[in-house]
């Protein structure tokens, strides 16, 4: 079956997410443009996960609990898993590895932590846009060790992509599911990196404000409407 999907959504715990990107407002804005699956993946973090599953669920939308994972080298990778659990396990384990840095609310922004009514319960303290001390080598290694996929986040963007930063997509890699941010580049792209032409392409919004959540104009083939679905079509 094919699946609209938005696979690259930040909440307001991102300290770059607007404080409207609640769990709540990011499941009613998906219903109401018609997406049948999300991803809920805040910068270095999976805490906000639980309510948007929630609130997803009332609107009968699947929503994967994820991060949007920064690597030693900077680089900006998705990171999807296969339950809740899981996910904030790799959650504690991400923290452990996160540059500690306390957050400047005033320069980066707040990082909200909500329950399941979409009420703040909390503030992360330490600044979550920070890289880890966790190389992108080994990355999808590391996230299929707790049963997830990892795939490189909007490789045709000039910062923060594993292109810009590397230069070239390495024969030796692992991914088989690779994001480009504005379409326009899908065949230049390709072309000049040739390990592309096994992979899976997904286009995802990045999402930091609600109006920028995708429209379902794009699907994904999955054998069933479920998490694992999802993520072994992206293996």
């Amino acid at each position: 079956m094919n699946l609209t999907y938005d696979l690259h959504l930040h909440s307001c715990l991102s300290p770059c997410g607007d404080t409207d990107m609640t769990p709540g407002n990011i499941a009613g804005m998906a219903a109401v443009l018609g997406l049948d699956v999300i991803a809920l993946t805040d910068h270095n973090t999976c805490r906000n996960c639980g309510p948007a599953m929630r609130h997803a669920e009332e609107y009968g939308i699947l929503c994967i609990p994820g991060m949007e994972l920064t690597t030693a080298e900077e680089i900006h990778a998705v990171c999807l898993f296969p339950d809740l659990d899981t996910a904030l396990e790799f959650d504690a384990y991400v923290y452990q590895h996160l540059l500690a840095v306390p957050n400047r609310e005033d320069i980066f922004g707040e990082q909200l932590i909500m329950d399941e009514q979409d009420q703040v319960i909390g503030k992360e303290p330490n600044l979550l846009i920070n890289a880890t001390d966790i190389s992108f080598e080994g990355l999808w290694e590391l996230v299929d060790s707790y049963g997830g996929v990892m795939f490189p986040a909007h490789i045709d963007k000039s910062a923060n992509s594993l292109i810009a930063t590397l230069g070239v997509i390495s024969d030796t890699n692992r991914f088989e599911t690779a994001e480009i941010k504005d379409m326009a580049n899908y065949h230049a792209i390709k072309k000049a990196n040739p390990y592309l032409n096994k992979c899976t392409i997904v286009s995802n919004s990045d999402a930091h404000y609600l109006e920028q959540i995708n429209e379902p104009n794009l699907t994904i083939s999955c054998r069933e409407r479920s998490i694992v679905g999802v993520l072994d079509a992206l293996r």
